[in-house]
């Protein structure tokens, strides 16, 4: 098991939601979720709730892949467009990385490649204990 796998294991609410960890790499990620009922809103559509699940899943990922643990400090999402079923992948990618502070860009897709939403977020990255 890698150390996101490993990492990715313990978010018990993400996983919950049915998010999967699919790839990580230093300052990347790719997730998916599989939609079924528990994901859609009295709409008939996909919750904003769950969409931003998706995309926080990834940006979590992404910006702890470093080991140096990372907490977000600000988070936006943008809907762009409706989903009713089949697959959501969000992609994760790295945009700025300092000591302290690394900021993050997610897409949230369908299986089509449309895009379904777009995220920003920010993390503080806390200093490494020394031994």
């Amino acid at each position: 098991m890698t150390p996101m796998e490993e990492f990715f294991k313990k978010d018990y609410f993400g996983k919950g939601t049915g998010v999967i960890l699919m790839e990580s790499s230093p300052g990347r990620a790719r997730m998916k979720m599989e939609i079924d009922e528990r994901h859609l809103n009295s709409h008939g559509t996909v919750h904003g709730g769950a969409i931003f699940t998706l995309a926080d899943s990834a940006f979590a990922v992404a910006s702890n892949s470093h080991g140096i643990p990372a907490a977000a400090i600000n988070a936006q999402i943008s809907y762009v467009k409706s989903a009713r079923s089949g697959t959501l992948y969000a992609y994760a990618e790295e945009i700025s990385l300092n000591p302290k502070i690394a900021t993050y860009m997610v897409d949230v897709k369908d299986s089509t490649g449309e895009r379904i939403a777009t995220f920003h977020g920010m993390v503080y990255r806390k200093t490494p204990k020394k031994v």
